[in-house]
């Protein structure tokens, strides 16, 4: 049954993340990741906030496991960054990743802080 409800996040979650970086692509170009950049911020925030709200293991199989990890991308942020180094782009790519991870963890932090608050 786990494994159907991380399925079931997840055919949510993927589909978010591709429509999310087209759009993002179209509205801003291609010279920066913005897309990824979004959802792994945003799956971040979800995350934290599956995690810091009393949910059964299955909610947080499905929406943590499934949809946040269908949303976000390690190995594209990891492409993304190689792709900008090859371009020279050094500057850019340092950036990228410093503002992906402290944002990411950020957004983590407040959506736990969230989560309590909304608990207590």
């Amino acid at each position: 049954m786990t494994a159907l409800l991380v399925a079931l996040g997840a055919a949510a979650g993927a589909p978010m993340r591709y429509l999310t970086d087209r759009y993002l692509q179209a509205r801003f170009g291609t010279a920066f990741p913005w897309g990824t950049l979004a959802v792994n911020i945003v799956g971040s925030f979800v995350l934290g906030l599956v995690l810091g709200l009393p949910l059964s293991a299955g909610t947080v199989a499905l929406l943590g496991t499934g949809f946040c990890g269908a949303l976000t991308t390690y190995s594209t942020f990891s492409w993304e960054i190689l792709a900008l180094t090859r371009r020279r782009e050094i500057l850019t790519a340092c950036g990228y990743a410093l503002l992906s991870i402290t944002a990411g963890m950020g957004a983590a932090v407040i959506g736990g802080a969230l989560a309590r608050t909304v608990v207590s």
